[in-house]
């Protein structure tokens, strides 16, 4: 079996979507789906969304968020082992200036979303994307194929 941080810094390196959950004013719940890019050591996962979306709402209030990446293909229960991360941590909406590297590891995934964070056109708020960053302060590496009798391994944040 690898060593369960290689094995998360590779799956979360690869995957392309995660689920993030955010609470609202009243405490309940929302989660929503997101194209996202990583940084590791220090751990950071960065997306773009409108500013008005109810995730970036609620956590500009309460920025304690929890989410998962799960990346991979299931055809039915039981039928695949699963590999999958969580994670834990804290959000915020970056500057419209100063987030070069944020912009080119976040473009280095998804070259399509250059117009909707070109730097330029950030930095003078004339697009309707913004960037957001999750310090993540907690993982968890689910391990069906290479730890199926403890799937469950919880890995430090760097």
């Amino acid at each position: 079996m690898s060593h369960p941080r290689k094995l998360l810094d590779d799956y979360v390196t690869q995957a392309k979507v995660m689920q993030l959950a955010t609470t609202d004013a009243d405490g309940a719940p929302v989660v929503c789906n997101l194209w996202f890019a990583s940084g590791l050591r220090p751990d950071r996962l960065w997306f773009i969304s409108r500013e008005n979306r109810i995730h970036c709402d609620n956590l500009r209030e309460r920025p304690k968020v929890a989410g998962s990446i799960l990346d991979t293909m299931l055809d039915e229960l039981g039928g695949t082992p699963v590999r999958g991360v969580t994670f834990t941590g804290t959000a915020r909406q970056l500057p419209t200036t100063g987030v070069d590297q944020q912009i080119d590891a976040y473009l280095s995934r998804w070259p399509k979303a250059h117009n909707a964070i070109d730097p330029e056109r950030l930095a003078n708020r004339e697009t309707h994307h913004r960037i957001y960053q999750i310090d993540v302060t907690a993982w968890v590496l689910y391990d069906e194929i290479g730890a199926p009798k403890a799937p469950r391994q919880p890995v430090p944040a760097e």
